[in-house]
């Protein structure tokens, strides 16, 4: 319940960031209903914002929501479903619910994943709109600053993620293949490029 909590209040910004980028209130809240990843979402806005085309949008956040999968991998002899709950089950699969259905006591993998994804669930979705809300009746966000919102908080995601050398490699190799692929290719796409370049140093690990 506290990560819930924690993530859940994480979704203002993604709701600010989503009026930032020229989303309205009710696309916003359905990015976080039904795409429900934080790191996909602010890819997304973060392109859109950027000028960048629906289809790079989608691309770059499809690539980051890839890991989900193999957490359902993971999670599928952890946390046991059949039927409709299967489609529940798979929405709630997200880093949060993944950590601590793989890091509890045995017997409470299951109770882990199914509180830990309803929880941020429910509290993301509130936050976004809490967010979206509050950013609109600001006018215009960029002149507040909440424009670098979108960046700020990828980054707060990348960061946990960045423990030993081999990772920041990872981090820093798609970081300078962005940079480098900024000033040439449209919005969006540097994204996607440095997503592959990454690849072969994901592989050899």
């Amino acid at each position: 319940m506290g990560i819930g909590i924690a993530v859940g209040a994480y979704g203002l910004s993604f709701g600010a960031a989503a009026i930032t980028a020229g989303l309205s209130t009710v696309q916003a809240c359905a990015l976080s209903l039904l795409l429900f990843t934080g790191a996909s979402q602010f890819a997304l806005v973060g392109v859109l914002g950027a000028g960048g085309s629906a289809v790079a949008a989608v691309a770059g956040a499809l690539l980051l929501g890839t890991r989900n999968t193999l957490y359902a991998v993971r999670l599928s002899s952890l946390v046991p479903v059949r039927g409709p709950r299967r489609v529940v089950a798979a929405q709630l699969t997200i880093d949060e619910s993944t950590a601590i259905a793989t890091a509890a006591p045995d017997g409470l993998a299951a109770t882990g994943f199914w509180v830990t994804g309803i929880s941020v669930y429910v509290l993301w979705n509130l936050a976004t709109l809490l967010g979206a809300l509050g950013a609109a009746r600001l006018g215009d966000p960029g002149v507040l600053g909440l424009d670098a919102a979108v960046p700020a908080a990828f980054l707060a995601l990348l960061a946990p993620q960045v423990r030993d050398r081999q990772r920041l490699a990872v981090a820093v190799a798609g970081a300078l293949v962005a940079l480098l692929a900024v000033p040439l290719t449209p919005a969006g796409v540097p994204v996607l490029l440095a997503g592959l370049a990454v690849v072969p140093l994901l592989v050899r690990r």
